[in-house]
């Protein structure tokens, strides 16, 4: 059977556009999805969409689904929801995350989805990518019951953190950001906020998440002596100026990184399924839609993205519907 799909492209840093592409007939272990939703992942995809991916990076930064090279012709994204129309029984009606880019349908290994929960609208399932990472980042942190925290950078990344740590029983988390409009998200996840500058010190741990100097600089401020900062931010090909004289060695500071691609070794037991089906079972939460601040619909997206690009646009997750 002839069928096709469209799927959005970068077909050079700068410039998007939607290409028809041919599907292939399902194998017996494969689905084919009919997209409902995806999300735009704003700090990583709008530095794709720059050309701002260092070449030392290309493979490591590789999407599941990705075809084509950075810095393009490129189709790039991982944050897919649909429904699977053709498969397995056991998959066949069911709705279903999938690291796979902006595309109308696709064919992918049927061991590539994720069910969602009846509990989480597809809606809210875009999510998924950036809980994993935020539960991911939790993982390598390992926070304790009663510790003083502040996330430093409120976008999507950041704002999933403080979300799933106000959770935590006795911590004291506050959302750090210079956009005042952050208080609003941050009352709505649970955690409190505050701006750079009238941010509560004293800290067991700072999640930084801003990809920004002044923002580093913040967060090691912050820190109680023997304190933790995790560096969730991704610079790309940007250099970054880091304080490490004054009292950072006096004060014994630890900074550590941390990064989806790999399973927290603090976790070794647990595989990525494992990980986004925990992701998915947290989104259950209706708090969390508070991350999904703008939607447009896919044939949009080429203008779209040129405007969460520059900043014109402000979003946390902007959500892209299927027609």
């Amino acid at each position: 059977m002839n069928r096709t799909a469209r799927a959005f492209w970068l077909a050079a840093p700068g410039d998007g556009e939607i290409r028809e592409v041919a599907l292939p007939d399902p194998a017996e272990d494969e689905v084919l999805v009919r997209g409902l939703y995806s999300g735009i992942s704003r700090g990583t995809e709008t530095l794709v969409f720059r050309g701002g991916v260092p070449r030392s990076q290309y493979e490591a930064m590789r999407a599941p689904f990705q075809e084509g090279d950075f810095p393009g012709p490129v189709k790039y994204g991982y944050l897919s929801v649909g429904v699977v129309e053709q498969g397995p029984a056991r998959l066949l009606g069911r709705t279903v995350f999938c690291l796979h880019p902006h595309q109308t349908a696709y064919v992918v290994p049927a061991s590539a989805v994720t069910p969602v929960p009846d509990a989480v609208p597809a809606e809210r399932a875009v999510l998924a990518g950036t809980v994993e990472t935020a539960v991911n980042a939790l993982w390598d942190a390992a926070p304790l019951v009663g510790d003083r925290i502040a996330v430093v950078g409120g976008g999507m990344v950041g704002c999933s953190v403080a979300a799933l740590l106000a959770r935590f029983p006795g911590v004291r988390v506050q959302l750090v950001d210079t956009d005042p409009a952050r208080a609003k998200t941050a009352e709505a996840l649970g955690a409190g906020f505050a701006a750079p500058e009238d941010a509560l010190g004293g800290c067991d741990l700072v999640v930084h998440a801003s990809a920004t100097d002044q923002g580093l600089a913040r967060g090691l401020e912050l820190l109680a002596p023997e304190g933790t900062l995790l560096e969730l931010s991704w610079y790309g090909d940007r250099k970054v100026s880091l304080p490490l004289g004054e009292a950072f060695h006096s004060r014994r500071l630890t900074l550590r990184a941390s990064q989806v691609g790999t399973v927290s070794p603090a976790r070794a037991s647990r595989s990525y399924a494992e990980r986004l089906a925990l992701a998915l079972d947290l989104l259950a939460d209706p708090a969390l839609d508070a991350l999904i601040t703008g939607e447009c619909a896919f044939d949009e997206l080429p203008d779209v993205l040129p405007r969460l690009a520059s900043g014109e646009l402000p979003a946390l997750c902007h959500r892209v519907r299927y027609p």
